[in-house]
Parts: structure tokens; sequence; C-alpha cells
């Protein structure tokens, strides 16, 4: 059964690579959304043209070996977007980091370390001028086009931020919709916006105390009987910590199948299935459900908006000579930055 899943996937890979042009041709420069001041569409095209193509590449030769890994890149950029703006401090490794913070203790190490070689193969070519952050928003993007969603563009010029956030406030999967239209608000999004980035949830997996408050010791009524039986022999305890997927028609491929769940009461997560029970986001939910492709321009508008939430950029942060340490942490990073600094001092 797996060996199918995984050859299905395959397949999907291969013909989504084919259609990338197709579907990037979609998105117009009319409906792009505005750009932050500092990114460019055009920002490496003379210091490193291959950047994209490297990147898509290296996403391409993984997922074909784990599925997973996309749903993973997908939530570190969420993740790292949310907290303090897209700067890569989700990426820095220390006992207080954000990595640390319980949102994020189930964040995929194998992921996490995926950025890093990424980053090591673009700085072999170009040398260290793309940030991690970029690095980050690029593999995000290529995940979602590679496992069958939309592809789109990305204005790139992010810095890398030296610090990271002391306090981490993510969305819960325990909130209501009211709690999370007000938590997207605060980061602009409106509530049509709120729905589409929810849509990410139609591929990876989540653990079982995100949701076994829906289970025990009463079973939510908003549930479907069979889909949470399903569920209690996942998870057949409260505490317990096995894992199962976010969307149960096509768990590996990024398509608008997680809202058809959500209108069959089959939304795993109290604020996944709250957003078809809200009266205000019920018919956005309905209307993604029955129209992928309007699906595909509102998440796709919606993740370049979210992408440029508080970007450093120009002489802000730093371009990270190593994702997971800040330069001033990372003794070969000094001795480059020193040299670079008096050479050009003499040139």
């Amino acid at each position: 059964m797996a060996t199918a899943s995984a050859s299905s996937f395959i397949s999907l890979l291969l013909i989504s690579s084919l259609l990338i042009a197709s579907l990037s041709s979609s998105f117009t420069e009319a409906q792009k959304p505005p750009v932050a001041k500092g990114l460019s569409w055009t920002f490496y095209d003379q210091s490193c043209p291959k950047l994209e193509s490297i990147v898509r590449k290296q996403i391409q030769n993984a997922l074909k070996k784990d599925i997973g890994l996309a749903a993973g890149l997908i939530r570190i950029h969420f993740h790292d977007c949310f907290v303090q703006g897209c700067d890569g401090s989700v990426l820095l490794e220390g006992s207080t980091s954000e990595q640390n913070a319980r949102p994020n203790l189930s964040l995929r190490k194998e992921a996490l370390k995926f950025v890093d070689d990424l980053r090591a193969r673009v700085h072999k070519e170009c040398g260290r001028v793309v940030s991690c952050t970029d690095i980050l928003a690029l593999a995000a993007r290529d995940s979602v086009a590679l496992s069958g969603g939309p592809n789109y563009e990305l204005p790139l010029g992010r810095r890398d931020s030296k610090t990271f956030a002391t306090v981490v406030n993510l969305p819960s999967p325990f909130s209501n919709t009211t709690v999370i239209l007000n938590d997207f608000r605060e980061k602009t999004f409106n509530a049509r916006e709120t729905v589409a980035l929810s849509g990410g949830h139609t591929v990876g997996l989540a653990h079982c105390p995100a949701f076994t408050n829906r289970l025990y010791p009463k079973q939510d009524p908003t549930l479907d009987k069979t889909f949470a039986n399903n569920l209690k022999k996942t998870c057949p305890t409260s505490d317990s910590n096995n894992t199962t997927v976010f969307d149960i028609r096509s768990p590996n491929v990024f398509d608008n199948k997680y809202y058809v769940d959500l209108m069959n009461r089959q939304g795993l997560l109290t604020s996944d299935q709250d957003l078809y029970t809200d009266k205000r986001t019920r018919s956005i939910v309905t209307s993604f459900a029955v129209d992928q492709s309007l699906f595909f321009q509102e998440f796709a508008n919606s993740m370049i908006k979210m992408s440029q939430l508080s970007v450093l950029t120009g002489k802000q942060g730093e371009i990270r000579a190593k994702c997971s340490v800040k330069n001033s942490n990372n003794l070969a990073s000094v001795v480059e930055d020193v040299v670079e600094e008096a050479w050009s001092g003499i040139i």
C-alpha cells in the first residue's frame, strides 16, 4: 500500500514539474500582490542566476524519496513568518531559540537540515549572497508546486535576522474561527486569505495531542462519527502521541480536498473544522471546495503576501554562512567577513 502511494506521488511529481510553466502563466502581473520595499522579482538575476533552478532541482529529488518533506518545509516557512516576520529566525538553534517553543517542537528536523543543505549548494555556486530566509521561502514555494499545487513567483532580497523571537505566538489548533480570524487580522490578512492559508493543511501530519480534545472525554459533535472512530484507533487514549494525515482524501497531494473534508465534517483540528461551522467563513470554504483554481489563486497570492511580513532588507540583518547559526557565533563566517572587508578597502 505504501509503495503504491509513493509510486502515485512520484508520477504526480513528474506531471507537476511538466505543468509548472503553464500553471505559472495563469498568475498575471496584475494579480501579483504589492512588493515590500527592498525586495524585487529579479533580485538575484545577476548575483545568483541559477538560484531557483538549484532549489527546485533539489526539492524535486528530495520529494521522490521523502513525500513528507514538502509539508515540513511549508510549515517551517509559516512558523518563521508568523512570529517576528520572514527573517529565518526559526532556523536558529540554541537553548532559548524559537525551535524550543512548544508550537515548534514538532517541526521536522530533516526539513530544517534540508534548508541548510540547500544553502550550502547555493553558496557553493554563487558565494554568500543569498539569505537562508530567501532559500526557505523558495523551498516552501517549490514544495507546494511540486506536490500538485500552484506555482508562483516570489519577490526576493530578504536578509536573515541576528536574533530569534523571545515570544512565539502562533495560531493554536484548539482555537475557534473568531480567534483564528483575529490572529490573522493582526498580520493584515482578511477572512478569505486566512481560509486560503489554512488550506496548507491539505498536506502533512498532525500529532494526536493536537486533536484528541475533540475525542475525549466527550466527542466533538461536529466530527463525522466514522471519521472520529478511525481517529480513536490512531489515538486510543487522550495522551497518545501517534500521527495521522490532515487530509484523508489525498494526503500527499496539494489540492483543494482539505475543504471537501471540512464540508464532510472530517476536518482534523478544531481550527480547521470551525472554518466550515462558522457562518462567516463557510461560504469561503465552499467556494474553494468546488473550485480548485480559485483556491490556488488565493493561496498563491496569500503566500506571496505572507512571505513579505516584516522582512529585513538592504543592510538590515545579515546573510548567514550557516542557517542555524548567526554569523557572530560562526568563527569561519567572522574570518570571511573580515577578509571581505579588507579586500573591499583595497579595491
